[in-house]
C-alpha cells in the first residue's frame, strides 16, 4: 500500500513542470556592491525564486575586467570605462554597454568632533594631495591631517581624483582603505581624519559630511548636478543586455527597484 502511494506521488512530481534555475553574476564596484545591489538582487529574488545571485564588490576596476573577461554578467562600476579598458575590450572582441542605473554624491567627511564644517573645492584638493597637512591651514584645530582613501581598483577612487582633485596624486600619506564602510569606521574613531564615502555610507556613526563650494551631497543636489562631486553609476554588461540580465537591468531601473535605489541613499534614474 506504503509502495503504490510513493509510486503515485513520484509519478505526479515527474508531471510537473521543471523550474528553471538561473544565475546571475555581478563583480566590481563596493559602492553599489557592497549595500545597495544585494538588497535589489534579494527584492528580484522575491519575485523570481528560481534565480540565484553570485555577487563580488572588489571594485570598479574589476568589475569592467570581468566583463572583458567573461567571468560576469553584469560589472558594476562607479566610474566610466577608461579609453584604454575600452580598447583592450575591442582587442578581444567585447563591446562594452553602459546603462546608468543610479547617480551618487560623494560625501567629504570628518569626524564629529572636528570643528570643520565647510571647505572649498581648492582645499579639498590641497588636503587630499598632501599640500596642506595641518587642520590648522583650512580653519580648523591645529594639528595634523590623517587621510583615508580607497584603493587603486576603486572607482571611487579614480573619480574623487579627478571631480576634487584637478587629476593631481594624492598625497603619499594617504591610507587606503579597501571600502566605504571602512573610511567611515576609520575617519569615525579618529578626531583627525578626512575621507570620502558614497551618500549611501554618509549616516556611519561618527562622521559628518563637510560642504564642498558651499554645497552637501543630497537627493536634490545631486539630482541637479549642482554638487561638484556627483557621478553616474554604472552596470556594463557585454553588449546590450538580454534575458535575465535585462530583466534584472529592467527590475533596477523600474519602480520597485528605484524605491530601494532611494531608501539605499542613492538618486534613482525615476
Amino acid at each position: 500500500m506504503k509502495k503504490s502511494i510513493l509510486s503515485l506521488i513520484l509519478a505526479s512530481l515527474a508531471l510537473l513542470p521543471a523550474v528553471k534555475a538561473e544565475k546571475l553574476v555581478l563583480k566590481g564596484s563596493d559602492t553599489l556592491g557592497a549595500k545597495l545591489v544585494p538588497q535589489l538582487a534579494e527584492a528580484y529574488r522575491a519575485q523570481h525564486p528560481g534565480v540565484t545571485f553570485e555577487i563580488a564588490a572588489e571594485g570598479s576596476t574589476t568589475g569592467i575586467a570581468a566583463i572583458i573577461d567573461g567571468t560576469a554578467d553584469i560589472g558594476m562600476s562607479s566610474r566610466r570605462a577608461k579609453p584604454t579598458e575600452v580598447a583592450t575590450a575591442g582587442a578581444n572582441g567585447v563591446k562594452m554597454f553602459p546603462t546608468v542605473v543610479a547617480w551618487d554624491g560623494i560625501g567629504v567627511i570628518v569626524n564629529t568632533s572636528n570643528s570643520i564644517s565647510a571647505l572649498s573645492k581648492r582645499q579639498v584638493e590641497q588636503i587630499f594631495t598632501g599640500e596642506v597637512t595641518d587642520w590648522s591651514a583650512v580653519g580648523g584645530k591645529a594639528g595634523k591631517i590623517s587621510i583615508y582613501t580607497r584603493n587603486t581598483a576603486s572607482g571611487t577612487y579614480a573619480d574623487f581624483k579627478e571631480l576634487a582633485m584637478s587629476k593631481h596624486d594624492y598625497a603619499g600619506s594617504a591610507q587606503k582603505m579597501a571600502g566605504n564602510e571602512q573610511i567611515a569606521a576609520e575617519v569615525g574613531k579618529n578626531p583627525s581624519g578626512i575621507g570620502y564615502v558614497g551618500m549611501a555610507y554618509l549616516k556611519a556613526p561618527g562622521i559628518k559630511a563637510v560642504s564642498v563650494d558651499g554645497g552637501l551631497p543630497t537627493q536634490a543636489s545631486v539630482q541637479s548636478h549642482s554638487y561638484p562631486l556627483a557621478r553616474p553609476t554604472f552596470f556594463y554588461t557585454k553588449g546590450a543586455p538580454t534575458g535575465l540580465v535585462a530583466d534584472f537591468i529592467h527590475f533596477v531601473l523600474g519602480a520597485d527597484g528605484s524605491k530601494i535605489v532611494d531608501q539605499v541613499g542613492f538618486v534613482p534614474m525615476k
